[in-house]
């Protein structure tokens, strides 16, 4: 187990909060075309079908993302989908490894996975409820943008990947509980008022 394949396999879990078919496509784009080496039980991605499916959903998501209405339940749905993605990805990284290594690996990216998608989806409900698109699209399209580039620095410079990847986190956890005390109070406020006579 080496930085570099820590840098990558913490990635995936990052990128899989995010965009999780983004991931897989660009990745396995990238193992196909290529330009990178995947390791043995991440091969699979650079598979024509695999390419193909995860090509279409990418296609689909960046639509759905765009629309606020749609956006919210999209990321409803896809806490079901993203925080495993986040697990496999990140335990394929060291599928030829002991066992162990690859539960802690799949623990602590679907862990990752979680956190980002946390911060991701709730961020982007209380953008949706602006009756203006914009901010919207802003954040989906630096979303779009953040995948590739992340997924980039951890194979070109895994050191600095992972510094920005811990900075990320940290602030992640933040704004989820930002977001949890928001919520708590938008509850408490609106019960004060429904029990005051």
């Amino acid at each position: 187990m080496s930085l570099p394949e820590i840098a990558i396999a913490a990635a995936l879990a990052w990128g899989a909060g995010l965009r999780a078919y983004l991931v897989i496509f660009a990745v396995g784009l990238a193992g196909a075309l290529g330009w990178i080496e995947l390791p043995g039980y991440l091969q699979v991605l650079e598979r024509p079908i695999v390419l193909a499916a995860s090509g279409f959903m990418t296609c689909v998501e960046f639509f759905a993302d765009k629309l606020p209405w749609l956006d919210s339940v999209w990321d409803a749905v896809h806490s079901f989908i993203r925080i495993p993605a986040g697990a496999a990805l990140a335990a394929a990284v060291f599928g030829d490894s002991d066992a162990a290594v690859t539960i802690a690996a799949a623990i602590l990216g679907g862990t990752l996975a979680a956190t980002m998608h946390a911060a991701k989806s709730g961020a982007r409900a209380a953008v949706n409820v602006s009756p203006e698109p914009f901010s919207n699209w802003a954040l989906s399209l630096s979303e779009d943008a953040l995948v590739p580039l992340g997924l980039w620095l951890a194979v070109a410079h895994p050191i600095v990947s992972f510094v920005l990847l811990v900075v990320l986190l940290v602030a992640a956890v933040f704004l989820v509980r930002l977001l949890w005390r928001l919520i708590a109070s938008t509850l408490w406020s609106s019960r004060s008022t429904r029990s005051a006579p």
